[in-house]
């Protein structure tokens, strides 16, 4: 396998909680908020169980993709998983998903569609995917008071969790207000970059996840994730504007026991160790959405490492 290029495989999306994703002819992202009409989309944590723990914890988990190599490697010891199988929306193959650094940043589709049109910031992004039904209700403006955001509460309500069930937000113009318009001026993420940092894109939907976690009470691991999310938004500011869908990997997924339940034994199957005896995780990594837009089976994706040292991937 690549830890430069690979191919999208199929993808996959579900408006309800479910631990399979039915497989679609597209799905379209959308930037700060994961993939439309999915039940993970979302600026706070979507997955119940986080839910349950802390709703406030910032969504750094808004896109799954997993390499189809490992449905191959478990198709050998008996285990049928198809793509989707394990809740991904993204299935890849050639690409080294797991060995990418904290801060991969993943562009999908040809990179002659870059080139022949051009992105006059985020408002025209969120525009290309206009009326995106990502939350059921409407994107509640009186969430964002005064450029910051109005409590966690009002955080998960504006993008509410009955609200990716299917519904339509009122336009992507509202979503864009809503998100951008929480600017979250000298609201700190974590690692000591704030949403007002120079570099940043203060308008920027993913300013939206910064605040959340500026909010938040982040683990070691998060924190370094949400560092990674605000540098990788500053580098894809500083591009030419590239206009393709893109997603900033953030972690590890940590295999649950639900695996089980889908098919009984495959949980083990999901874990190795490395030639130092450390967890290896293999049930593919998260991200956040940079740029919105669609993405198919057949698109080939770019990676682009962060700078300096390339930090391995953390349970998020």
């Amino acid at each position: 396998m690549s830890d430069t290029s690979g191919t999208v495989v199929a993808v996959s999306r579900n408006d309800a909680y479910t631990f399979t994703k039915p497989t679609r002819d597209e799905i379209v992202l959308v930037a700060g908020l994961g993939v439309e009409g999915d039940i993970h989309a979302g600026i706070t944590v979507r997955h119940r169980g986080r839910v349950a723990a802390d709703p406030t914890q910032p969504n750094l988990r808004q896109v799954h993709l997993i390499q189809a190599e490992l449905f191959d490697e478990v198709a050998g010891k008996g285990f049928d998983v198809p793509a989707g199988g394990l809740g991904e929306n993204v299935t890849t193959r050639g690409l080294d998903l797991l060995g990418l650094p904290r801060g991969t940043i993943l562009r999908f589709g040809p990179e002659k569609q870059a080139a022949g049109s051009a992105v006059a910031g985020s408002a025209a992004l969120e525009s290309a995917v206009a009326g995106s039904a990502v939350a059921g209700g409407a994107v509640a403006g009186s969430a964002v008071a005064g450029g910051a955001v109005a409590g966690s509460a009002a955080l998960e309500s504006a993008v509410a969790g009955s609200a990716v069930a299917g519904g339509a937000v009122a336009g992507s113009a509202a979503l864009e207000s809503a998100v951008a318009g929480s600017a979250m001026a000298g609201s700190a993420a974590a690692g000591g970059v704030t949403a007002g940092s120079p570099g940043a894109v203060a308008d920027h939907p993913v300013q939206g996840v910064l605040a959340a976690a500026g909010m938040a009470r982040l683990d070691e691991a998060a924190a370094r994730a949400v560092a990674a999310v605000a540098e990788a938004l500053a580098r894809d500011a500083e591009a030419d504007r590239d206009p393709r869908p893109a997603v900033v990997v953030t972690g590890l997924r940590n295999p649950c026991a639900q695996i089980n339940r889908y098919r009984a034994g495959l949980l083990k199957e999901m874990v190795a160790q490395d030639a130092g005896g450390a967890l290896v995780r293999k049930a593919g990594v998260m991200g956040v959405v940079l740029r919105g837009g669609a993405i198919r089976a057949g698109d080939p994706v770019a990676v682009e490492f962060p700078p300096g040292p390339r930090e391995p991937l953390e349970r998020v």
